[in-house]
């Protein structure tokens, strides 16, 4: 085929291309492709090279063990990536999730490319992404962003991996690093842009899970934006990715013309010159300064007192800003503590003047903790609550260890883990869980304790099969040893606890049957001189709660004792407190003891299956003295200190208890992650029973 120099400079070059001649006679459909093929051609080939192969950011995690040179590992995952370079058809979803290899060589694959490119695109993106990654990483995982592309493998099937780690790549570009003349308004346009386009990427199945879209910023300045989500994510996930990765956005680059975030599950970008192609959807930002200066004319006209408008004006201003800053506050803390906490050779944590270093808790790698619980198995599972799962693990020493994995997904997990750190770690005491070292790696956070073969209390008290294990030594043994750990909490220590969550699930039983008390994330510090405090936001279990703290959220160390007195009664009578009111008998087992106790037929409360290896007076004192404990008035309550001594002393005469709470409300255990089963708690850490608010 000829052409000549006219027709081949239209045919590549012009907006409105001429056939020839010899075009002319050509079959319509081989028109039509080969000028498709000059269109992708001139359009796309030259971003390619200036943007498509643009390297944007790598992340190498270290090298483990398994993988050397010419390893099983290695062979897979250059078969992996080998199988990316098939025919560009193949790409036409631009998502490939798949794996090669079987046992502890199988390597997981991952590769996305921008939803606004082809297919023939895509196919040169990955190809180049998977030469990259192979030679800049011999890891165990790794990812790398290009413009137009990423690519991701790793030892870890990654569906349950999906976990936001935001990347802020180096800008080399000079117009990103260049400041808008309005910041201000700037970001209200942002974000309204951005947001709105995550929410059609996250819940509209028709957009893959991409989405562009343009704004004016101005008369003559348009802000462009990109978000996408690797396919596989759920619309829930996908919307999360996004939020925190705008969120890291507005952080590094609101006032900037241009800025990206990356991560292994989505991305977002804006500009002030369009760089995605094809056209997004078009946005006018709903307010404008017309807008407003029409709404001031309507107030002087309606002459509504500028004073009150004012103080509206005044109060909303106040309250948004401290809530913004609040949330910016809260995101910078939680990442300073990531990264403080990521360090490999300790940490100092301040709080209340407290330090905690690497002597006191020792840190262990994620790849031991991995290997201890067969890469988290369920077979090894104990346990699951609001905060993530407990897993049974075998350190490398054969040491058996009950391994907390908190949930990736929760913010407030990260504050459980802070709280847990700086309280248990600095506590030793015989009837208090050993916290043995943690673990931070990226998003993974994992904490380490001592094994309770025995798992905890009740497994114990409300198994018909198990209760007979229980003589009723043991039982007043298991009473005295929650009294002592609590007696050192709140007095002993070097600092004063509360715990805010005692209950059966939390007491832990070791093998010669010696009572625990563990999981601390929800506990709080006092000062010296600090006998009460209030919050907002109520935790802890339906049941177990005080009266004043699930109605009010006062709290303080009557608190805890109104829990143990719960517990003393649940274990005197074999039965729960919560659902207790499914009996008919009475609202609560609280309410039933003391109905019985002044009737004189205390033993009617007692479980029968321990009367038969109990001393009368003393398992009667000791329902006397749970009775004290569940008084409605937190000034009558006996302290934990006053308990013990009763316990261990039979000639102190006890005062008469005035009348329980006859209900302390239903109130849900974590406000944010309700727990929809409950599941048994085995050596369990963290298991709440949920209710809802």
């Amino acid at each position: 085929m000829c052409f000549d120099l006219h027709c081949h400079f239209l045919l590549n070059y012009s907006s409105n291309p001429v056939c020839c001649h010899h075009i002319r006679k050509m079959e319509k459909e081989y028109v039509h492709s080969f000028l498709a093929f000059l269109i992708v051609s001139f359009f796309m080939r030259p971003n390619i090279l200036a943007g498509g192969d643009s390297l944007l950011s790598t992340f190498c995690e270290e090298k483990f063990k398994n993988y050397t040179l010419n390893s099983p590992f290695e062979n897979n995952l250059k078969l992996l990536l080998e199988s990316w370079s098939a025919s560009a058809s193949s790409w036409a979803t631009g998502f490939n999730n798949t794996f090669v290899g079987e046992g502890r060589d199988r390597v997981y694959g991952q590769a996305l490319c921008r939803g606004d490119v082809n297919s023939t695109v895509c196919q040169i993106c990955i190809e180049n992404a998977s030469q990259k990654i192979l030679k800049q990483c011999k890891s165990e995982a790794a990812i790398i962003w290009f413009d137009l592309c990423q690519v991701r493998y790793s030892f870890q099937n990654f569906s349950s991996m999906m976990v936001y780690t935001g990347k802020y790549p180096d800008q080399k570009r000079v117009e990103m690093n260049k400041k808008v003349s309005n910041p201000v308004h700037f970001v209200q346009v942002l974000t309204y842009l951005m947001n709105y386009i995550s929410n059609v990427t996250a819940f509209d199945p028709s957009t893959r899970m991409f989405a562009t879209g343009e704004i004016k910023f101005s008369r003559k300045k348009t802000i462009y934006g990109l978000v996408q989500c690797t396919g596989d994510m759920a619309q829930q996930d996908c919307y999360n990715c996004l939020n925190s990765a705008l969120k890291e956005l507005q952080e590094c680059c609101s006032s900037l013309e241009g800025g990206y975030v990356v991560s292994r599950n989505c991305n977002v970008r804006f500009h002030l010159d369009r760089f995605y192609y094809g056209s997004g959807l078009m946005l006018t930002y709903p307010t404008s300064n017309e807008a407003k200066w029409k709404i001031w004319m309507v107030v002087i006209v309606s002459c509504i007192p500028l004073s009150v408008l004012a103080v509206i004006v005044g109060f909303w201003a106040s309250y948004h800003g401290r809530k913004k800053r609040t949330e910016i506050d809260d995101e910078r803390s939680q990442n300073e503590l990531i990264h403080e906490l990521s360090r490999p050779t300790g940490v100092d944590i301040t709080e209340e003047g407290e330090l905690i270093s690497s002597e006191e808790l020792p840190f262990m790698n994620l790849s031991t903790l991995m290997a201890a619980t067969d890469n988290f198995s369920d077979s090894n599972k104990l346990g699951i609550g609001g905060f993530g799962t407990v897993y049974k693990g075998v350190l490398p020493d054969g040491k058996t260890v009950a391994i907390k994995r908190l949930s990736r997904k929760s913010w407030q997990g990260l504050e459980e883990f802070k709280n847990e750190i700086i309280v248990i770690a600095k506590l030793q005491h015989r009837n208090l869980v050993k916290l043995l070292g943690c673990a931070i790696e990226g998003q993974e956070k994992l904490l380490v304790y001592e094994f309770m073969p025995n798992r905890s209390l009740d497994l114990f008290i409300f198994d018909s099969k198990k209760q007979s294990q229980l003589e009723w030594k043991t039982c007043y043994d298991i009473i005295v040893g929650i009294a002592r750990g609590l007696l050192y909490l709140h007095e002993d220590s070097r600092l004063k606890i509360i715990h805010r969550d005692l209950k059966p699930n939390n007491v832990l039983l070791d093998h010669e049957m010696v009572a625990k008390i563990s999981d601390f994330g929800m506990a709080r510090i006092f000062g010296e001189d600090q006998n009460t405090a209030n919050t907002k936001r109520v935790v802890g279990t339906y049941g177990y709660m005080a009266p004043e703290y699930a109605m009010e959220g006062l709290f303080s160390v009557k608190s805890d004792v109104y829990s143990f007195g719960v517990i003393l009664l649940e274990i005197i009578s074999g039965r729960k407190n919560s659902g207790f009111h499914l009996t008919g008998q009475a609202p609560t087992l609280l309410v039933y003891a003391w109905k019985l106790w002044n009737e004189g037929k205390e033993m009617e409360f007692v479980d029968p299956l321990l009367m038969e290896s109990c001393m009368i007076t003393q398992i009667l004192k000791c329902m006397h003295i749970g009775l004290l404990c569940v008084q409605e008035d937190p000034a009558d309550r006996p302290t934990i200190s006053m308990v013990v001594v009763l316990l261990g002393k039979e000639s102190i005469p006890l005062p008469k208890p005035k009348q329980p709470a006859l209900s302390v409300g239903r109130v849900i255990q974590i406000d944010r992650f309700p727990i929809s089963n409950i599941y048994p708690s085995v050596n369990d850490l963290t298991v709440s029973v949920p209710s809802p608010r």
